[in-house]
């Protein structure tokens, strides 16, 4: 009994003073790169980390097989387990991740989205033809439509002159924040819905789309009626540009969703749905700056921009800034 503990030591001692050497060297460049000197390593230190990473493994392996003493073991697996992190984790700093998040996966998520976004877009089509249509040969449906608050004094009832001063009214530069806050809440969270009722096969989803076509169609039909179609179209646009983009990709991103559990394909619908779900709520996360930004217009913009043509111009090119943006392939690194 006594032979055999012996004979445990010496095999740990031997085993420890043939491969310590490496194991110290292992840990060195480990605390060197955890303590945030990984542009200090060279070229060199930076091809012997994974050769000495799999030699610790292999030594941990024997160890374990052998029997060796237990704190040995946990020496190693210490060692590894940090190694692993190091050579196969992500070392990316929280700025590097959101500079990636936007040059590169929030790009390629609305890109992967194409189809369904085109879907969300001629479905608000849709009801906005309808609406128009349906306002415009009998304006008793406008308050069927539009809810009364959302209305507010631009109902049918209202003369030429008040719809008119709702699109040039200069709002005081005190509420103007207040008002941008509401909107960006309100916006945000019918981009929410039309994402998250998705789920139910994206039904739901393709609705809202509709319905909210179907508000601006109705909102048209009563200043077009008035002669005020192209001063609605700037009051309108000059946020809507970004804001109606968002709420289309919101749309794609739940109707992908929903089309994926739908048609799973050889996978199950669960798994159809997770794989959706990461690809749409990437591009969700960005729905959510764009709505930011169509805030500010709204709130800001529209209220203290009043000739149309600038109005046009703005909207013009928020919506080329974007396209470019979204449809302009780029690689990782952003080389286009």
């Amino acid at each position: 009994m006594e032979r055999a503990a012996e004979q445990a030591i010496f095999n740990s001692t031997t085993f420890r003073a043939e491969r310590e050497e490496d194991w110290a060297r292992l840990e060195e460049l480990l605390k060197r790169a955890e303590g945030g000197s990984v542009r200090k390593l060279s070229d060199t230190d930076l091809l012997e980390l994974p050769v000495l990473y799999r030699s610790a493994l292999s030594s941990l392996s024997v160890a374990r097989e052998t029997s060796l003493d237990m704190a040995l073991i946990a020496y190693l697996e210490g060692l590894c387990t940090r190694a692993y992190f190091f050579v196969y984790g992500v070392r990316t700093s929280l700025g590097q991740r959101v500079a990636s998040f936007f040059t590169y996966d929030w790009p390629v998520a609305v890109r992967g989205l194409w189809r369904e976004t085109i879907a969300a877009a001629v479905l608000m089509i849709v009801g906005t033809l309808a609406a128009y249509m349906l306002v415009s040969s009998d304006p008793s449906w406008f308050n069927a439509i539009v809810p009364g608050g959302l209305a507010g004094d631009r109902g049918p009832e209202a003369t030429t002159e008040a719809l008119r001063s709702t699109l040039y009214h200069e709002g005081d530069s005190n509420g103007l924040g207040v008002f941008a806050t509401y909107l960006f809440t309100h916006n945000s969270q019918v981009s929410i819905f039309a994402f998250a009722l998705g789920f139910a096969f994206g039904v739901p989803t393709a609705l809202l789309m509709v319905y909210n076509g179907a508000i601006i169609g109705a909102f048209a039909a009563i200043f077009i009626e008035r002669g005020l179609g192209f001063e609605l179209g700037g009051w309108l646009l000059i946020h809507g540009s970004t804001e109606l983009f968002a709420i289309v990709l919101a749309g794609a991103a739940g109707l992908h969703i929903g089309m994926r559990i739908m048609f799973p394909g050889m996978e199950s619908r669960l798994n159809a749905a997770r794989k959706a779900g990461r690809k749409a709520a990437t591009a969700m996360i960005g729905v959510i700056v764009m709505l930011m930004f169509a805030g500010l217009l709204e709130g800001f913009g529209r209220q203290l921009i009043t000739d149309d043509w600038t109005r046009y111009a703005i909207a013009a090119g928020m919506f080329t800034l974007w396209c470019a943006y979204f449809y302009v392939p780029r690689t990782e690194d952003g080389e286009r």
